[in-house]
């Protein structure tokens, strides 16, 4: 039922792409959703090239599926990530935190899909006009770096503006978001958080406990002032940044705070002075499954969605 032109495209099972988090999204992780259908995607970040280089080659090894590299353009190794994804043979590479265009021809050469995420119409249909293949639509409900609109407001007027594949992400962990999605127009969907408590993600356990323990509320946006917005869960870091945010808009004073933040609740399990990135719909995640588990699970949801609407409504036709 959701075998989309962005399957065609990527040579995947399920319309499913698992989220580019830095720090989190390792091969392991990628791998693991790859091998389940979907698409597994490694974070850059600003992570060592030799990091990457060689999470991509581990990824190689555990599974024979495609898998892409998520790029963050504002790295100061941007360039050699681009160059490398390249060298290595990565088949799809999705990009954040700005416009990829210098890239695109190269990546177009090496034969490499690229999918950007977009926080705007305006941005979407640059990508268009760049030749991406296809946009991720994400809205500010997901975790980490956020934009302003909403993914139920996004994702139409996107898909409205430009004729590539439009992926939904942000506020997405069940079937019930990837039937909505795909209502919305969308051809496929992207989720972080839902696979923040995948067995395979190698995250500490205390940060995904405090996933599974999220409530609705317990997400806040801090570092507004700073024009870098991010999600988080709610934490002592958390709110010294909301206390820093009423005192001044200082960039140094926010970046000598978040400082090594992330990698403190990844890899050390520090959920006071971590930084806990995690989307809204935290408070819908409440079990650690595999991550092929949680493939099949939501999109056995999302098909029993349609048909029960189908049912209700008249308007199913298998």
């Amino acid at each position: 039922m959701f075998h989309s032109k962005i399957c065609e495209i990527l040579g995947i099972k399920y319309p499913i792409f698992q989220g580019g988090m830095a720090w989190i999204a390792d091969g392991s992780l990628a791998a693991a959703v790859s091998n389940a259908g979907g698409l597994g995607i490694i974070a850059a970040g600003n992570a060592p090239v030799d990091w990457v280089r060689q999470e991509i080659r581990k990824t190689k090894e555990l599974t024979d599926r495609p898998f892409g590299v998520n790029i963050m353009l504002l790295s100061s190794n941007a360039d050699e990530v681009a160059q490398l994804v390249c060298d290595e043979g990565v088949k799809v590479v999705t990009t954040g935190a700005g416009n990829p265009g210098k890239y695109i021809s190269k990546w177009k050469e090496s034969g490499i899909t690229v999918i950007p995420v977009v926080p705007s119409v305006a941005l979407a249909i640059r990508m268009e006009r760049t030749e991406a293949d296809a946009v991720i639509a994400e809205g500010c409900e997901a975790g980490g770096h956020v934009g302003e609109l909403t993914t139920m407001a996004l994702v139409p007027q996107v898909v409205n503006a430009v004729k590539i594949p439009v992926i939904a992400a942000g506020g997405i962990g069940d079937g019930r978001g990837i039937a909505a999605s795909f209502m919305l127009g969308a051809e496929g969907v992207q989720l972080g958080t839902r696979f923040l408590v995948a067995k395979e993600c190698t995250i500490h356990d205390n940060y995904k406990q405090k996933v599974l323990n999220a409530k609705d509320i317990d997400t806040i946006v801090t570092g507004r002032a700073t024009g870098h917005p991010v999600r988080v869960l709610k934490n002592k870091l958390a709110r010294k940044f909301q206390l820093l945010e009423k005192e001044c808009a200082d960039l140094e004073k926010y970046e000598e705070l978040g400082r090594g933040a992330l990698p403190k609740a990844v890899r050390e399990g520090d959920i006071n002075m971590g930084s806990l990135m995690a989307g809204q719909i935290a408070g819908l995640v409440k079990k650690e499954q595999s991550a092929k588990e949680i493939v099949e699970e939501i999109f056995s949801e999302a098909e029993l969605v349609i048909k029960n609407f189908g049912v209700r409504g008249g308007l199913w036709q298998k």
